[in-house]
């Protein structure tokens, strides 16, 4: 896992796309850059700014209360899971057709798991 600050929107994308050079991609028959790995992109924003300003009575300044900074912190989570074609369709051999095996189990069990957490079973698998 990487971590690395931002201040706008233009070195989000950036980060996006360096990220994204990373992936394992390979030629199927059903797509020229079929995604052989899964990619999670998280984006934490925090922001703080200032609700209320008093002024000082004493002075011509303005003093900041303690209780005048807010804080507000949001996360998102993009998902990239890896494809999941059929063998027949893909035409994938060797390695390659060992990955698309891998990533069909690894969807498979994911594919239990939110469905355990959907229904509330007491076992999650």
């Amino acid at each position: 896992m990487i971590t690395k600050e931002i201040k706008n929107e233009d070195e989000c994308f950036k980060l996006l796309e360096t990220g994204g050079s990373y992936r394992s991609t390979s030629a199927t028959l059903m797509n020229e850059t079929s995604s052989r790995s899964h990619a999670i992109f998280t984006i934490f924003c925090e922001m703080s700014y200032i609700k209320d300003l008093n002024e000082n009575e004493n002075e011509d300044e303005i003093r900041i209360t303690n209780d005048a900074e807010e804080y507000l912190n949001s996360k998102f989570h993009f998902v990239d899971l890896a494809g999941s074609e059929r063998l027949k369709r893909t035409g994938a051999v060797g390695a390659t057709a060992k990955e698309g095996i891998s990533i069909n189990k690894g969807l498979h069990t994911l594919g239990n798991v939110i469905s355990s957490l959907v229904s509330k079973s007491k076992h999650i698998p």
